[in-house]
């Protein structure tokens, strides 16, 4: 074998002393930033008001979120105060409070706050408009009046609805985004999976577009960890629980 030159040798020596000699100086490394959000799922049944983290860390311009806690609010959905909006924002009050204490006071002003609300509240628009109305100007009123940032109160279409369910499915199995070797985000390389939700009334399947089919005017349009995703939902009316439950029990009782 050839040995290495006598000159790169000393080279190498040299070099390594005066790396020795070298004062070194430890540089801090700034800690992650937590930030809060706040979502209040306002249900057919009941409302849950949910608190999510992430840092500043992102994949693809898309944050990194984790679900931390959650409260039941007491009390039915917010289309059963439709005679009494007034009471809507204190049936609302004790998951506010205990929100303020779960997210550092400090971060109160900088946490979004956003209120959605599903099928029973698209129901009372289309029957009693001027009574949803006065219940989302209610909900408005009480939820501006907390220290966080309001964002809003609206009522979700169907199609929104279930293109978040199916964001949120395919978020939990790892289907946008994954972390390499070392340790940074990286796209996943899955597919996507379609999502069934069943409704009392009807069957929803949402599904991801494939690339070169021209998506339907209902379907929705996401952006997510940099990759855009056309998201469709094709409804099956007549095919809900209520209904495979009685038909269930017409085969039961012949």
């Amino acid at each position: 074998r050839e040995l290495l030159p006598p000159w790169l040798v000393i080279v190498a020596g040299l070099t390594g002393i005066v790396l020795l000699c070298v004062s070194t100086k430890d540089v801090p490394i700034t800690p992650l930033r937590t930030k809060y959000g706040i979502v209040l799922d306002a249900g057919p049944s009941r409302t849950i008001l949910f608190i999510y983290q992430w840092t500043t860390t992102k994949a693809n311009k898309t944050g990194v979120i984790r679900e931390c806690s959650s409260c039941p609010v007491q009390g039915p959905g917010v289309s059963s105060y439709s005679d009494s909006p007034q009471k809507v924002g204190k049936s609302l009050e004790p998951c506010l409070n205990w929100a303020q204490e779960e997210i550092p006071a400090e971060q109160h002003s900088q946490t979004p706050l956003y209120l959605g609300a599903t099928a029973s509240m698209r129901q009372l628009n289309l029957t009693h408009p001027t009574l949803s109305d006065g219940l989302l100007a209610a909900l408005t009123v009480a939820l501006k009046s907390s220290p966080f940032d309001f964002q809003g109160a609206q009522i979700l279409s169907s199609p929104d609805e279930e293109a978040f369910n199916w964001v949120a499915v395919n978020y939990v199995l790892g289907n946008f985004f994954k972390y390499d070797w070392r340790g940074q985000l990286v796209p996943s390389g899955k597919g996507m999976a379609g999502v069934l939700s069943m409704r009392g009334t009807s069957a929803h399947l949402t599904s991801k577009m494939e690339e070169g089919n021209q998506a339907p005017k209902e379907g929705v349009r996401l952006q997510l960890y940099g990759q855009t995703h056309n998201v469709y939902t094709h409804h099956c009316p007549c095919h809900g629980m209520d209904q495979l439950r009685r038909r269930l029990l017409s085969r039961l009782i012949q």
